[in-house]
């Protein structure tokens, strides 16, 4: 059969070797770094860290991101030994400011308004992380709130007062699931925008 129906098999080897092997520095550099926490995570977990190798995790992973007291407690607890010491250590990094419940608690704060988010939110992310309302009470003073849900309400639906009730109904829930309290929305909904000026 001079032409056969279908083409010469693939031969996949070289073709991965071929793409997988490329000088890109970048995907090679990710790659390298990705097999080198693939692999630190798996000789953690099969040693039991203690002593130096734990507080070297432990800095590992407050390198890569902040995280909470009893969030960092829990995940070293993973690949300790003994939770006492993972106790011990979170507590000393504590108090030298390696990590921080503060710092934490303000990033959370900072990215929920970001995301259009309300004060009740806001408390729900923070306890989704352990960390305590009274870290931050001052900041959620600080915040117009009544402005926050304004905007958002302008930017889902515009500056136009609606009288048409199953769209007020509507607006009500959109700023309830973002977390804003009843009166700071019925406010919202109902302002004008000749209330600048006022």
């Amino acid at each position: 059969m001079s032409s056969p129906k279908f083409p010469k098999m693939l031969n996949y080897e070289a073709l991965k070797q071929q793409f997988s092997d490329e000088p890109s520095t970048n995907h090679t550099t990710r790659s390298n770094e990705d097999a080198l926490n693939f692999e630190q995570e798996r000789q953690a977990k099969t040693q039991g860290l203690t002593g130096s190798r734990l507080r070297s995790y432990a800095f590992a992973k407050l390198t890569r991101r902040e995280y909470s007291k009893a969030d960092l407690i829990e995940k070293l607890c993973l690949y300790a030994a003994n939770r006492e010491e993972v106790i011990a250590l979170v507590e000393e990094l504590a108090e030298e400011n390696y990590q921080s419940d503060q710092r934490v608690a303000e990033m959370t704060v900072r990215s929920q308004i970001r995301q259009g988010k309300g004060p009740n939110r806001i408390k729900m992310a923070l306890r989704s992380k352990h960390l305590d309302n009274t870290l931050v009470t001052e900041d959620l003073k600080e915040i117009d709130w009544y402005e926050q849900a304004y905007q958002l309400k302008v930017k889902k639906y515009g500056t136009e007062v609606s009288k048409d009730p199953k769209i007020k109904a509507k607006q009500i829930r959109f700023l309830q699931y973002r977390g804003f309290e009843m009166d700071v929305i019925m406010k919202a909904i109902s302002r004008k925008t000749d209330d600048f000026d006022g």
